[in-house]
């Protein structure tokens, strides 16, 4: 426990901004392909945003062109830039690293974005 920590959550209005950073603790951070998942109340886990180990990256269609994740591997950080927030993006934000049958997850931050 304790491999992926995140940071940077809290509460914003909507079309404001937030920078999520996610702090892991694991070698070979180049290996792993890196990613953040959101949890809305009642709701099921789901992606957001992932980069892989050669930093290409894909979004879900409702981030699309307004959130984007980057990695920084000499500092062992992923982080997400969030602009233009919606209420609807309202959720715990999860980082997550894999590669392989390694599969790590961080404790999440909250964000709230009000209406």
């Amino acid at each position: 426990q304790g491999q992926l920590v995140e940071s940077g959550g809290g509460l914003v209005q909507a079309g404001g901004s937030l920078s999520l950073s996610c702090a892991a603790f694991l070698n070979f951070i180049s290996h792993f392909a890196m990613g953040w998942y959101r949890q809305a109340p009642g709701k099921q886990r789901e992606l957001v945003a992932v980069v892989s180990t050669g930093g290409s990256t894909n979004y879900s269609d409702s981030v699309q062109g307004r959130f984007t994740i980057s990695r920084d591997n000499a500092k062992n950080t992923v982080r997400l830039q969030m602009n233009s927030l919606k209420p609807e993006d309202t959720a715990v934000y999860y980082c997550n690293a894999r590669w392989g049958g390694l599969d790590y997850w961080g404790q999440g931050t909250q964000v709230t974005v009000s209406s």
